[in-house]
């Protein structure tokens, strides 16, 4: 008698990443946008591929080039520029690599690269040519990262990162936390993933409930940049987040002709807070190759940051900042 294999289904959130966009041309099509030559749009797909979950396709404008949404994620002509002080390491993420897949900056807390996979391919990534291959905490990895973070008791708090961590599966996470858990002078595990807002299907309960059932502090710092993003279903995650006990921040990227201005940035801060998110930081671009075209003045993000001081209150101001390699923390841009 023969046994047939009981394949699992993968989950929702997994079928769903799976059928992301990877095509410019399908995502135009779909989008009712028409290109003449799309060669260097292609050119610089290949530079840095085209990844955009069907969620957030969804909420794109229509046959609008010019899109906040889209200008966010469409490869760009404007990326072949090879611009002088763009790099390819603009924060020196490879100089504080003090093992595999672990990063050490700032006293306290530690960063781990936990995986290369996102489920969105952002242009003005500071990591879109970080080399993942050999910079991750894959398993082979993993012992030589526990027993730095052993040795080193003034670390009390480990960043989850990538790529985005929550592009693993639940038994992974589970893994990982559970071998940071076990490190007694470790109090707060951090999660930084876009996919609250690109995938928010990923907000599971089984998700949350490995999250909650840990002895570890846990923060969620979501990445938004404009309002248009935080739909019905982002919000719903929020709420299941906030619900399960998950601290929730936001740090948002200013990007020239996406939220160069006040009322967005504005609004994007209001609809956060409504929805059980604390604006954090507002960075200021990072530097690297290809992302040039995304950059505002200094002067301007001050003016900027200043606007909404007087316009909000403090609690809705995320702390403008800089990330410079070498420093000891964020570098902070104070409005005179």
């Amino acid at each position: 008698m023969s046994t047939v294999a009981n394949l699992s289904t993968p989950p929702i959130w997994q079928q769903s990443l799976a059928k992301a966009f990877r095509n410019v041309a399908d995502l135009l099509a779909y989008l009712d946008i028409n290109i003449d030559d799309l060669s260097e749009y292609q050119q610089a797909h290949g530079l840095f591929p085209l990844l955009v979950t069907q969620h957030y396709a969804d909420l794109i404008r229509k046959g609008d080039l010019n899109d906040p949404l889209l200008r966010q994620v469409l490869p760009s002509p404007d990326e072949l520029n090879v611009v002088n002080g763009y790099l390819s390491d603009p924060v020196g993420d490879m100089k504080a690599s003090v093992s595999p897949g672990l990063l050490h900056k700032y006293h306290g807390r530690a960063l781990m690269i936990t995986t290369g996979a996102c489920a969105i391919h952002c242009r003005y990534c500071f990591r879109r040519e970080f080399p993942y291959s050999n910079n991750s905490t894959q398993r082979s990895f993993i012992q030589s990262t526990i027993d730095y973070l052993e040795s080193n008791d003034e670390v009390n708090e480990v960043i989850l990162s990538g790529g985005d961590p929550l592009t693993l599966s639940d038994q992974r996470l589970r893994e990982l936390i559970e071998n940071i858990a076990n490190i007694k002078h470790i109090q707060r595990l951090r999660i930084h993933s876009r996919l609250p807002i690109v995938l928010p299907k990923r907000i599971t309960d089984e998700l949350l409930d490995l999250l909650a059932n840990n002895r570890l502090q846990v923060i969620m710092v979501v990445h938004a940049n404009h309002p248009n993003e935080i739909s019905g279903d982002v919000k719903k995650a929020f709420h299941k987040m906030q619900t399960s006990g998950i601290r929730l921040l936001n740090q948002t990227v200013l990007l020239k002709g996406i939220n160069d201005d006040s009322n967005t940035l504005a609004d994007l801060s209001n609809v956060l807070f409504d929805h059980h998110v604390l604006p954090y930081y507002l960075h200021t671009l990072d530097k690297v190759n290809g992302a040039a075209h995304f950059d505002i003045p200094l002067e301007q993000a001050l003016a900027l940051h200043k606007t909404l001081q007087q316009s909000l209150s403090g609690y809705l101001v995320p702390k403008l900042v800089r990330e410079i390699e070498g420093e000891k923390s964020k570098t902070l841009l104070i409005t005179k």
